[in-house]
């Protein structure tokens, strides 16, 4: 009997001590990620700054090494990447911008066609979808060269020589990222409108080529062209020393380059969203 009367009224008092519990759990989660993130915006932002003084004081320093360095980053980064580039450039003409043409003709509305392209294609997806490329082949590559190199002891090796690891490894890789994702995105926005309006004129849409390129150069406007450059160069520059930081600017063991590869392109990726949201804010203000 005395059991049974005690079990009802220790009942309800499990339930508020599990839930404080979980409560205390979950907001300790949030508080370990946050603190992570914020130290790793503390530490990519000081790399950045270190990059950055090592690029314009260094500058002159080494040019028939570095520079070739650079062109090799391009190429790899860019001219490389060209045949996967127009894969995806055709499917995003075929897929959104085909349709998008044919239903604005369905609804009567083609006039708005030029400013959905733009806004689209030209001021996100484009650069998003060359970012992303450049960072699953090139960047993922980066962390890994560079955990290597740093695990088995060869960035030391270098300093002890007198080389500066940050002009030799880093800063190829962030004017060649720029350069190559500003390029890559032209690329993609010329070869996904030209495979868009193949794909509504196989749907006969009563839209001739001169007025649909005319209402494209219509909705462009300078800005547009300063900030797909001034985008494009941020992303190559973040995706490069994200990933040169989690590869080279932390002490590393082998069996620990395959955590930091997944945890420089999680860290790129917020890096790029957040950057575009930035931008966004640009053009509505605008």
């Amino acid at each position: 009997m005395a059991n049974a009367l005690t079990t009802p009224d220790d009942a309800p008092q499990e339930a508020p001590a599990g839930i404080l519990n979980w409560h205390r759990a979950y907001l300790g989660f949030v508080s370990r990620k946050l603190f992570a993130f914020t130290d790793a915006v503390h530490g990519i932002s000081a790399f950045a700054l270190i990059t950055l003084v090592v690029l314009f004081k260094k500058n002159r320093h080494a040019r028939r090494v570095i520079h070739p360095l650079i062109r090799g980053q391009i190429e790899r980064a860019g001219l490389r990447l060209l045949p996967m580039t127009s894969y995806l450039a055709a499917a995003l003409g075929l897929v959104i911008i085909g349709q998008a043409v044919f239903l604005l003709d369905q609804i009567g509305v083609q006039n708005f066609t030029g400013t959905i392209m733009v806004t689209v294609v030209v001021r996100e997806l484009g650069p998003m979808i060359a970012a992303l490329v450049v960072l699953a082949r090139v960047g993922t590559a980066i962390v890994i060269e560079l955990g290597t190199s740093r695990a088995l002891g060869e960035v030391e090796a270098m300093e002890a020589l007198g080389i500066d690891p940050v002009h030799f490894f880093v800063v190829p890789r962030v004017i060649g990222l720029a350069l190559s994702i500003f390029a890559l995105t032209i690329y993609l926005i010329i070869i996904a409108l030209l495979s868009g309006y193949l794909f509504a004129f196989l749907q006969d849409v009563p839209l001739y080529p001169s007025e649909y390129f005319k209402q494209i150069t219509a909705a462009l406007t300078w800005q547009d062209f300063v900030l797909l450059a001034l985008k494009t160069s941020l992303f190559g520059a973040i995706i490069a020393l994200v990933t040169c930081y989690q590869g080279l600017a932390q002490p590393l063991r082998i069996e620990e380059v395959a955590t930091a590869t997944t945890r420089a392109v999680g860290r790129s990726v917020v890096a790029c969203v957040l950057l575009d949201a930035l931008f966004i804010i640009v053009y509505l203000v605008m």
